[in-house]
C-alpha cells in the first residue's frame, strides 16, 4: 500500500497506519510530497495553481509505481491509500495510470476538475475499484462541495463505493476504519 498524506503533513504522521489496519501480510510505503509546507509537504499549491502541481505529483506518482512494478510489485497487487490533498492524487492515479491497481482508498479529499478527468481515463480506469470516504462535519473541505464530484465521476463509468461519516476532516478509528481494512482485504480475495 502506497499511502499519500495531506497537505502540511509527512509520511511520519501515517506510521501509526499499518498497526491500526491490522492486515499484517500487507506492506507500506510511506512518501512524502515533493514540497516543503510549513513542518510538512504538500503535493501542490491549493492557492495559485493546484492543477500544475497535481500534475507533476501525479507524474512523480506514476513514477514511483513504474519503478514499484521493476522491481517485483506488480500493480494489480499495489494499494494506493491517500487523505485529503493524499486523495485527490489517489484519485488521479485510479483515473489516469494506464495500469489496474488493486484498489484506491481515498479519505476526506476532493477531486480536481473532475469534467475534465472523465474525460481522460486511462482504458483501465474503469476496471479499477475506488472507496472514497468523506466526515459530514469537515469544515476544511464540505461534503457539499466534494459529493457532486465524486457523481460526476460515477456517472462518467468510475466504480466508486461514496460513504459518508459523522466525522470532521480527519480519520474515524471506530466507524471508519474498519470500511478501510474491509475494502483493502477484499481488494485481494
Amino acid at each position: 500500500m502506497i499511502v499519500v498524506h495531506g497537505l502540511g503533513d509527512s509520511m511520519n504522521g501515517y506510521r501509526w497506519l499499518p498497526q491500526a489496519m491490522q492486515l499484517p501480510w500487507m506492506s507500506y510505503l510511506l512518501v512524502n510530497a515533493p514540497d516543503p509546507f510549513y513542518n510538512g509537504f504538500t503535493w501542490y499549491d491549493l492557492d495559485n495553481d493546484p492543477g500544475s502541481g497535481i500534475e507533476r505529483s501525479r507524474k512523480m506518482l506514476f513514477e514511483l509505481l513504474d519503478h514499484m512494478r521493476g522491481q517485483g510489485y506488480p500493480s494489480e497487487k499495489t494499494m494506493v491509500f491517500g487523505f485529503s490533498q493524499g486523495c485527490v492524487l489517489a484519485i488521479e492515479l485510479g483515473a489516469r495510470y494506464p495500469h489496474r491497481l488493486a484498489g484506491i482508498v481515498g479519505v476526506s479529499g476532493s477531486v480536481h476538475e473532475p469534467e475534465q478527468m472523465a474525460c481522460e481515463f486511462s482504458p483501465q480506469a474503469l476496471q479499477q475499484r475506488f472507496l472514497i470516504t468523506h466526515g459530514t462535519d469537515d469544515p476544511i473541505m464540505p461534503v457539499e462541495r466534494v459529493r457532486p464530484r465524486i457523481e460526476l465521476l460515477r456517472q462518467a463509468g468510475l466504480r466508486i463505493d461514496w460513504r459518508e461519516f459523522n466525522k470532521p476532516h480527519s480519520i474515524d478509528g471506530e466507524s471508519e476504519l474498519p470500511v478501510l481494512r474491509g475494502f483493502v482485504s477484499d481488494s485481494y480475495v
